[in-house]
């Protein structure tokens, strides 16, 4: 029942930015924790960073080991949509990046599991070249 839409990618330069959006649609009041996940063709899907409210309401984010320090995630309620800035891009970063929305509060050690997310985007290509 909910729909997410990546966008962002693109071919950049080694050392170069990006900021990754997911837009949602439908019933988005049901996505209590967003993630950002990359893949490559022969490689495990893995998490990047993922942000999530706690039945008192208070955000809360974490990170992957592959991206941390370089990456930033964020959610805009507003405007439905979640954000994943990527600074000091390097040639291992390349790959699909995907959106991911969970009903339920994950914990920390959760969040880095794709089969606890319902909802997935169709995923963004990033490559960087050298």
């Amino acid at each position: 029942q909910v729909q997410l839409a990546e966008s962002g990618g693109g071919l950049v330069q080694a050392g170069d930015s990006l900021r990754l959006s997911c837009a949602a649609s439908g019933r988005t009041l049901r996505t209590n924790t967003m993630g950002w996940f990359r893949q490559t063709p022969g490689k495990e899907r893995e998490c990047v960073a993922a942000i999530g409210w706690s039945a008192g309401g208070a955000a809360t984010s974490t990170y992957g080991n592959s991206m941390k320090g370089r990456s930033t995630i964020s959610r805009d309620n507003a405007k439905n949509t979640a954000y994943l800035q990527l600074d000091g891009l390097n040639p291992e970063d390349t790959a699909v990046y995907y959106c991911a929305a969970a009903e339920s509060w994950l914990s920390v050690s959760s969040r880095s599991w794709s089969s606890k997310y319902e909802y997935w985007g169709q995923g963004t290509q990033v490559t960087v070249s050298s």
